[in-house]
């Protein structure tokens, strides 16, 4: 029970197919379209630009905030809150901040937004801020959980100032339960759940409201019987500790809440429900079932010498006063729990933390909550919490998303009381134009065809220098152009047409970065199956005193140079959207009716060039956030194990590969992996993932490339 802030709302809240690689689809020309496309269309090259295409216009629209990390709290929202409680207030030194979540799982995308508004807040005003583990559910959660937490907020580049806990404060929480007794502000109750909803007004609240019969008993009595409750006298959920409040009063936070309760063991996750914070303090606590008389299981920080546990709205506010937190931040579905937060702060505590509460981050298209996507892990959809094509932050670390660019996206959204509801799309787009300003480029070839020079000699050779960026204070490096090429198939068509502008007979392209274009001539192709192994082609080099040809578009490539350790060979996964609606859970049947079988698509002959092993030296891209510590931890060099030549059929191999990713190795694994990224041109965004091994890489697909108009 957890204000992990981004998880807790009353609010309703691919499969891993091993698709193989097909064709790249070719594209026909097409108007100029201002909508970005989605990632679904990423699986081919961008259309190459034609010689005379202008420059496109640079983007105007960019706000303060897309550029000004602490634009959030300079004005708006955040700023009126602080001036509600500025430092030297109220006898305030400084601010101080928490980020509160329940280690029962694993942080998403979501999350992020608490994150970077508690952090971020009390950074940007010289403050602290806590990472305080609410770990009051004994049944639910787990080290695991709380390890990965931390190391979470920690990629995302902010050090608390301490790692605390809600059980840290358990005995202290205890006396101060008995003291609320004493001064005739809490009762024990036996009523069961469906008693207790009706004392409440029902379950719509529409009901007249009535006090509990055992509301007024002695407070000697209630002493006596809650003592009884810690020392294991009652079962689980036989008894509760509520808070006497005022079941006059319009807000439901006001009909007396339960402070502690008896949890059973749980026996399995099946049971699980998504609810707000706030029903977790409450019905949760209350929810009987005598046929399971069983103690939850011991606690993982305090074991056995508790059988009573805080709610969330008994604990919350109270761990922040002891901790002295100046400002709560929260999201709004905790507005009404503010008046309980504040009464029970008033009777218990000297020091009054102020509560304010934002509006919650949303991520449409997607699932988030733990129950479901538990029964994605175990219905074998996805692989585990950090399968990329989820968006916890743990998936989005490995798949290749930085720091600094979930941290850009937070702030250029903004925050207010509003809930804000973002498309993936949206996302998506706010982190491709993040990575063109801070990841390198290489040459990456999907799904590769043999491109022969027939009118090289066979040692011929050239070392083409290729910029890693638009910037060239990134620098530059040197690959090798050789009688063998590799390009990606979809740029070459047997049959030409005339709104085809890319490899064809008797066609002529351009080479990125090579000197002079190639032109096709023949093909050979495999006898028993009709399938093109090899292109072949003539280089244009033009002759003394003659003008070179100029091609209309360019293709990328990577040359085959054994003395080169090139190319280095990978397998690559693409990854599509998880469900194939924005709203997964309003599809008949539920969200596991929605997933879309092509949510990953595998290319396991892919090829990269040889500037890869410098990007990998100087990883991580960018050097921010989180990562700013991880450069000296990556090796200098990967093993290249690729032959000389990719097989012939590398494509009908990828068609015939229905496994994906290849098994693991003995080797060892790639430290930081994800830090290695790169733009492959005209193909997308990509990173290493955490399954590579040396001499066996994999490369995730971040996000596709931002679509080109002009001609294919």
């Amino acid at each position: 029970m957890s204000p992990s802030d981004e998880t807790r709302s009353n609010a309703p809240l691919n499969t891993q197919n091993g698709d193989v690689a097909t064709p790249l689809p070719e594209r026909s020309k097409a108007p100029k379209a201002k909508k970005e496309k989605g990632s679904k269309q990423g699986l081919g090259p961008s259309n190459p630009k034609p010689a005379t295409k202008p420059k496109p216009k640079p983007d105007d629209t960019s706000k303060q905030s897309a550029t000004d990390a602490d634009a959030m709290f300079k004005v708006g929202f955040l700023s009126d809150v602080y001036q509600e409680r500025p430092v030297s207030s109220d006898g305030i030194q400084k601010v101080v901040t928490r980020f509160p979540p329940e280690p029962n799982g694993f942080l998403h995308i979501g999350h992020s937004k608490a994150i970077a508004v508690n952090f971020g807040f009390a950074k940007y005003h010289g403050g602290e801020c806590y990472l305080r583990l609410d770990d009051t559910n004994p049944e639910e959660e787990d080290k695991t959980f709380e390890t990965s937490i931390i190391e979470t907020v920690r990629w995302l580049g902010f050090e608390p100032k301490a790692v605390t806990y809600s059980s840290d404060n358990f005995d202290r929480l205890y006396q101060l339960a008995e003291n609320l007794i004493e001064n005739g502000g809490a009762y024990v109750c036996y009523c069961t759940r469906p008693e207790i909803i009706d004392q409440r007004g029902g379950g719509e609240g529409k009901k007249p409201r009535y006090a509990c019969p055992h509301r007024d008993r002695p407070v000697d009595e209630n002493l006596s019987e809650f003592r009884a409750m810690r020392d294991g006298k009652y079962k689980p959920n036989e008894a509760s500790l509520r808070m006497k409040q005022n079941l006059n009063d319009g807000n439901p936070q006001m009909w007396d809440l339960v402070a502690y309760r008896i949890p059973k063991r749980k026996e399995s996750e099946e049971g699980l429900d998504d609810v707000g914070e706030t029903e977790k303090g409450t019905d949760e606590s209350i929810n009987r079932n005598d046929s399971e008389p069983d103690f939850a299981r011991p606690h993982y920080r305090t074991g056995n010498k508790w059988k009573i546990y805080p709610s969330y709205d008994f604990c919350h506010c109270i761990c922040d006063s002891i901790e002295g937190i100046t400002h709560s931040l929260c999201t709004i579905e905790f507005e009404l729990s503010r008046v309980s937060y504040e009464w029970l702060n008033n009777r218990l505590v000297d020091f009054k933390p102020m509560q304010r509460e934002y509006g919650r981050l949303n991520v449409t298209g997607t699932v988030l909550s733990k129950r479901k996507i538990n029964k994605l892990v175990q219905k074998r959809v996805v692989t585990g919490y950090d399968d990329p094509r989820l968006y916890t932050l743990p998936a989005l670390r490995r798949r290749g998303i930085p720091p600094g660019a979930i941290l850009a996206f937070v702030n250029e959204i903004g925050v207010t009381k509003a809930t804000t509801n973002i498309q993936i799309k949206r996302f998506e787009a706010s982190v491709r134009k993040y990575l063109e300003l801070t990841v390198p480029r290489l040459m990456l070839v999907l799904d590769p065809i043999k491109v022969v020079l027939d009118n090289v000699p066979d040692d011929f050779l050239e070392m083409v220098e290729s910029p890693f960026s638009k910037d060239p204070t990134v620098g530059s490096h040197k690959i090798p152009f050789t009688k063998v090429v590799y390009i990606e198939r979809s740029d070459f068509r047997e049959v030409d047409s005339p709104d085809y502008f890319r490899l064809a007979p008797g066609k002529t392209v351009g080479l990125m970065k090579a000197p002079y274009p190639i032109t096709a001539t023949t093909v050979e192709k495999d006898p028993a199956t009709g399938f093109i192994t090899t292109v072949h082609a003539t280089y244009e080099m033009p002759a003394e005193g003659s003008a070179p040809k100029k091609p209309k578009s360019w293709v990328h490539w990577v040359g085959s140079s054994p003395a080169h350790n090139s190319p280095i060979k990978a397998t690559v996964r693409v990854i599509n959207a998880l469900f194939k609606s924005e709203n997964p859970d309003a599809v008949e049947g539920g969200f596991l009716a929605d997933i879309n079988p092509k949510s990953e698509t595998y290319f396991p002959n892919a090829l990269i060039e040889t500037g890869f092993q410098e990007i990998r030296q100087r990883a991580p891209w960018p050097a921010e956030a989180g990562e700013k510590a991880t450069k000296q931890s990556i090796p200098s060099k990967i093993t290249n194990k690729a032959s000389e030549k990719p097989h012939a059929e590398d494509s009908a191999a990828n068609e015939a590969n229905e496994g994906g990713v290849k098994e693991e190795t003995e080797e060892p694994y790639i430290p930081q992996c994800e830090t290695i990224r790169f733009q492959g041109m005209r193909m997308g965004y990509f990173c290493v993932d955490k399954e590579s091994r040396e001499g066996n890489l994999i490369f995730n697909q971040i996000v596709s490339l931002k679509e080109d108009s002009g001609k294919d």
